[in-house]
């Protein structure tokens, strides 16, 4: 009888290997000789043989047991080897090519995340508010409470997989007993079936329910900003938990303001008497007029800052600025008496250049 080759060897990997390398080698492997992927000449043994030298390698006692004794204390501790060994579930040699093909039986999912755009004002998001935003969500029928059965009744047990939600299946090949469990067609993975259906949502267990829910603004929010408002979103199936409620916000734009990160512009008109002259005039911000003083000779396109009169900062404590752009408006129409005065303060301003 020829020797067994060390399980080590086969997968090529260390002793010291951890479960996590043994797992990589064995789908490597299992990969490269599966008969399905691999026609040629003993690759079924060469298959077999990897298989094997996993199901040890990737159970701590087995692999214990191996360590210590070797094949010997194989066989001494867990009978002749592998034949007629039954590989249930086979999960990890799936996974190798299918993606897995192991059934589970549905447990809890967790409800939908819901996503919603709310518009809000420039004061709203430089100060922060409360906002109701009336949403649609999925939550669990009012008359079945999510059973999906008319009231007073039960569902009854699938026959197919006597309410197990799987199906098994046995198959024999050359590398011993493979049993194969999908999820059951017939109920699918639900272990019952609905013979009296709920007229109410027709047997869905779910219904759409419109709420009116109140959202902090918190201040310094911007256009993009989201908002998380935690189990607010469609209700979960089988016990699972609520989704999440995102609110996405977008600023709407101000008739006298623009907005640069956390500082807010605004363009000041003036006349040439104000800025030759020098005056002080009222300027709005988001708290109402200030005054300021424009000093004499002042040029367009000049900048005075207000401190502290922006946008709060979202993450962190104070306010940005108001920078207040001064815009020289030059008049698109004057009186006789207005352009006379004009003409004598050209002529005294620059005496070579007269008017025609």
């Amino acid at each position: 009888m020829p020797t067994k080759r060390d399980y080590y060897e086969i997968l090529g990997i260390p002793r010291s290997a951890s479960d996590e390398e043994v797992k990589k080698a064995f789908r490597k492997l299992a990969f490269k000789y599966h008969p399905d992927h691999n026609h040629a000449d003993r690759s079924g043994e060469k298959f077999k043989e990897v298989n094997e030298a996993y199901q040890v390698l990737s159970d701590p006692e087995k692999r214990s047991a191996y360590d210590r004794f070797g094949h010997g204390g194989m066989e001494g501790q867990f009978g002749r080897g592998f034949e007629g060994f039954e590989f249930t579930g086979f999960g990890d040699i799936f996974d190798a090519f299918f993606g897995g093909t192991t059934a589970t039986r549905q447990g809890p999912r967790r409800g939908a995340d819901l996503n919603y755009d709310v518009p809000i004002s420039f004061e709203e998001a430089a100060f922060g508010g409360e906002k109701e935003v009336r949403i649609l969500r999925t939550e669990n029928c009012a008359a079945c409470h999510g059973t999906r059965s008319r009231a007073g009744s039960q569902p009854s047990r699938c026959p197919n997989c006597n309410g197990n939600g799987q199906v098994r299946r046995v198959q024999q090949s050359i590398f011993g007993s493979f049993a194969n469990i999908s999820t059951c067609s017939k109920c699918h993975g639900e272990g019952s079936i609905i013979t009296d259906p709920c007229p109410e949502c027709r047997g869905t267990g779910r219904q759409q329910k419109e709420h009116l829910i109140s959202v902090k603004i918190p201040p310094g929010v911007d256009t993009g900003t989201q908002l998380r408002l935690s189990r607010e979103g469609g209700t979960g199936e089988r016990g699972g938990s609520p989704g999440d409620l995102y609110i996405s916000v977008t600023v709407e734009p101000h008739e006298l303001f623009t907005r640069e990160g956390d500082d807010i512009i605004y363009e000041l008109p003036a006349n040439f008497a104000q800025v030759a002259l020098g005056t002080e005039v009222e300027v709005p911000t988001l708290e109402g007029d200030v005054k300021i003083k424009i000093p004499a000779g002042s040029q367009a396109g000049r900048v005075f800052k207000l401190k502290g009169k922006g946008v709060a900062h979202l993450r962190g404590h104070g306010r940005g600025d108001q920078y207040v752009k001064l815009h020289v408006v030059t008049p698109e129409s004057l009186t006789k008496e207005q352009r006379k005065l004009f003409e004598e303060l050209a002529r005294s301003l620059d005496p070579t250049q007269q008017p025609r």
